[in-house]
């Protein structure tokens, strides 16, 4: 069993920080339950490109409005707390939130912590095999 809180994740390396949004990982590939989970708060007023070629990933709102644009279908989306959208596809896409926005995000397959995205906003494919192998 796996019991954790977002304020024993706070300023660990499972708390990600840029200019846009904070992301804490709460569950991770090395955890081995096949997906992971992740609070993530988008900053009011950006704009950010993600693309998660090599991930499945499913977004619940729980905090804030904004828009989601499927740069792959050219279509808007309105987010609001009790919104979802799934990536099943892989598409490419911009979030906008208008407001602080506070999500919850499981990928599968898991990622490990380590990624970091790319110029397209690509998270790159790292298995928990390759995590052990790097610690």
């Amino acid at each position: 069993m796996i019991v954790r809180t977002l304020d024993e994740i706070t300023d660990t390396e499972r708390d990600v920080k840029t200019e846009n949004w904070r992301s804490k990982r709460i569950v991770l590939g090395g955890d081995g339950v096949g997906f992971s989970v992740h609070e993530t708060v988008l900053q009011a007023g950006t704009v950010n490109d993600f693309w998660y070629a090599n991930h499945i990933e499913a977004v619940f709102i729980t905090e804030g409005e904004g828009e989601l644009y499927d740069k792959d279908n050219d279509t808007t989306y309105a987010l609001a707390p009790g919104s979802i959208y799934v990536l099943n596809g892989n598409e490419r896409h911009q979030l906008r939130p208008r407001t602080q926005m506070r999500t919850v995000c499981v990928f599968n397959p898991p990622v490990t912590g380590r990624e970091v995205h790319d110029e397209n906003g690509v998270y790159p494919l790292i298995t928990a095999e390759e995590e052990k192998e790097a610690s």
